[in-house]
């Protein structure tokens, strides 16, 4: 199964891939979908959608794990987070993608065994499972290799060294 992660958000979207098949995993690609601050978030929204698409085309994922929306005090950027799902979730969907969707607590949970782990856990979990030299970096690019480790367990792919509830 080739899993595509998404970290959503208008400024920077993470993206991960991993290859998961029984207890293998292995990293495909990681990094960052980035928009111009300077446009309107109609353009932005327009741009991100045609990088996850040919994000798709490119990496042939056979599904798409994104992240849903914390939301804490910003409505503001709640909202436009919000938008970017939005467009990410319809380039999945023109692309024919299974689309699965985690909390930030199930991901801390199915990554780290604790659905309140701070960031630095979640990256040291993800490097760990993804026998990476180093902490994948950026943040936004380490959420999304652990959004998608998360829909591997939760398809069950087992013995990643992941914790399901």
């Amino acid at each position: 199964m080739r899993i595509l992660g998404i970290d959503p958000g208008t400024a920077t979207t993470g993206y991960g891939i991993i290859e998961a098949e029984g207890s293998w995993v292995k990293v495909g690609d990681y990094g960052l979908i980035s928009t111009s601050p300077a446009q309107p978030l109609p353009l932005r929204l327009a741009s991100l959608y045609e990088q996850v698409l040919s994000l798709i085309h490119k990496e042939k994922p056979s599904c798409l794990a994104v992240e849903e929306i914390f939301f804490n005090r910003n409505t503001r950027t709640a909202m436009a987070v919000g938008q970017a799902r939005g467009v990410i979730i319809l380039a999945a969907i023109h692309a024919g993608l299974e689309i699965a969707e985690y909390t930030p607590l199930e991901v801390k949970q199915a990554v780290t065994g604790y659905g309140r782990a701070p960031k630095y856990q979640v990256q040291k979990m993800v490097q760990a499972i993804l026998n990476l030299p180093q902490f994948p970096a950026p943040d936004d690019a380490a959420d999304a290799l652990a959004v998608a480790l998360c829909h591997a367990a939760h398809q069950g792919l087992r013995g990643l060294g992941l914790d399901l509830v």
